[in-house]
């Protein structure tokens, strides 16, 4: 097993590489960086476990991420956030019932 981190630009890229590698799960981490009213933190991070680590990376672009689609909610403290549920639809829809587990940094 190599356990090389590779970095993929584009969500099609993604897309192709969970078609022809056939993982056993997919990954994702929403990340917040941190909270201002003028920088967006909000990111998402997908992960294809495999030979090596596949790692696509989608940001905001207005009220979406710009690749992915998956829309950006406003919690009660007006601070923007990506749902779980929003993400694990996305994927079953691309990929069907392949599994996806959340991955927590704190």
């Amino acid at each position: 097993m190599s356990d090389r981190l590779v970095r993929v630009s584009k969500w099609e890229e993604f897309k192709r590489l969970v078609n022809e590698l056939k993982p056993d799960s997919i990954v994702y981490n929403i990340e917040q960086t941190g909270i201002s009213k003028k920088r967006e933190f909000t990111s998402l991070r997908l992960i294809i476990p495999s030979k090596n680590y596949y790692v696509y990376v989608d940001f905001p672009k207005g009220d979406a991420l710009r690749e992915t689609g998956i829309p950006i909610h406003v919690d009660p403290s007006g601070t923007r956030c990506i749902e779980d549920n929003d993400i694990r639809d996305l994927l079953k829809k691309e990929f069907g019932e392949l599994p996806v587990y959340s991955y927590w940094i704190t």
